[in-house]
């Protein structure tokens, strides 16, 4: 059964929630949004490709940072409403210099940064 991304399920902007995981890891690395275009670039690519609402525009990621995602499997939820890409990572995945977004953890009631951002060796 071939994919066609016309049949997920797409907000009203148009977009569909992707959360990007590390495939050899299953560490979580980050949240971005895509439409049905970039569902299919990333997947005739195999490059992530995520739609920037601030931009309005295609976002490669690591198009800039060079910190890119190679696409090793895209997987739908049973709703349809939102999708997993198990990547293989280069560098942080987080535009902070971490490796995941999600570097702060809510730990007895109080915010708790978890990790420290990569440091290139560059001064």
């Amino acid at each position: 059964m071939s994919f066609d991304p016309a049949t997920l399920k797409y907000d009203p902007a148009g977009l569909i929630p992707c959360v990007a995981q590390e495939a050899a890891t299953g560490e979580v690395l980050m949240m971005a949004w895509m439409n049905a275009a970039s569902v299919s670039r990333t997947l005739a690519t195999g490059k992530v490709t995520y739609w920037s609402r601030s931009r309005a525009a295609f976002w490669v990621k690591g198009e800039s940072s060079g910190h890119h995602q190679r696409l090793v499997e895209l997987r739908v939820d049973c709703d349809r409403d939102c999708l997993l890409a198990l990547v293989e990572q280069d560098g942080p995945a987080c535009h902070t210099n971490r490796r995941t977004c999600f570097y702060t953890a809510v730990r007895g009631g109080e915010e708790v940064e978890i990790m420290a951002p990569v440091h290139s060796g560059q001064s």
